[in-house]
C-alpha cells in the first residue's frame, strides 16, 4: 500500500462540546502528518469541515464525496484533491467506502450513525474486513455501545458483532492503531 486512505464519518454539525472540534482538527492534522489521504463527505460545515480544513491546511490529499442535493446545505468544498458528486446518499457511502482502507467515526448525528451501521452491517455479512473505529471523544459513543450490548443480549446479534469494530478513546490512540494495522 502506498498511501492509507482513511474514511472519516462525522457530524455536519459541531455538537455541543469543544472537544469534538478539537478531535476533528487533530484527526485532520494527523492524517496529513502521516501522509495519508482523507476520504470524507466533502462538506465544509460542522466536524467534517473541521477535519477537512485541518487536513488540507497541513497538506493532506483528499477525496470528498457529496450528493448533489447537499452541495449547498453542506457547503461542498471545491478545493479538494478530488471531488465526486453523487446522485444520492447511498452512492455517497458506497464511493467513500470503496475508496478507503479503514473507517473512523467521530461524533455525529443520524447521518453518522447511518454510515457506521451500514459499514458495520457490511462487515457482519462478510462483505469486507476493513477496520472500523469509533473515536469515543469524551465518552460520546457510550450510549451507542450500550445499545449494541442490548442488541446482543436480546439475541438480535451474536457476540461476534463486538469484534467487527474497535473503540478508541482519542485521535492519538486511533493513529497508533492505524499505524499498527497498516505498517
Amino acid at each position: 500500500m502506498t498511501q492509507l486512505s482513511l474514511c472519516v464519518f462525522c457530524g455536519a454539525r459541531s455538537g455541543g462540546t469543544a472537544a469534538y472540534g478539537l478531535a476533528a482538527r487533530a484527526l485532520g492534522g494527523a492524517i496529513a502528518h502521516q501522509g495519508w489521504r482523507l476520504v470524507y463527505g466533502a462538506g465544509d460545515v460542522g466536524l467534517m469541515g473541521e477535519v477537512a480544513r485541518a487536513a488540507l491546511a497541513a497538506g493532506a490529499s483528499s477525496l470528498g464525496v457529496i450528493p448533489k442535493h447537499l452541495m449547498t446545505r453542506e457547503q461542498g468544498k471545491r478545493d479538494l484533491t478530488t471531488l465526486i458528486i453523487t446522485e444520492d446518499m447511498h452512492e455517497r457511502k458506497k464511493v467513500m467506502f470503496m475508496n478507503s482502507d479503514a473507517v473512523a467515526v467521530l461524533p455525529g448525528g443520524a447521518g453518522s450513525l447511518d454510515e457506521f451501521f451500514e459499514v458495520l452491517t457490511w462487515a457482519q455479512i462478510g462483505l469486507h474486513a476493513k477496520p472500523i473505529f469509533l473515536v469515543d471523544v469524551d465518552g460520546y459513543w457510550q450510549p451507542l455501545l450500550a445499545l449494541i450490548e442490548h442488541v446482543i443480549a436480546e439475541g438480535f446479534a451474536d457476540q461476534g458483532l463486538r469484534g467487527l469494530f474497535a473503540v478508541v478513546p482519542d485521535v492519538a490512540t486511533l493513529i497508533l492503531r492505524l499505524k499498527s494495522a497498516f505498517p
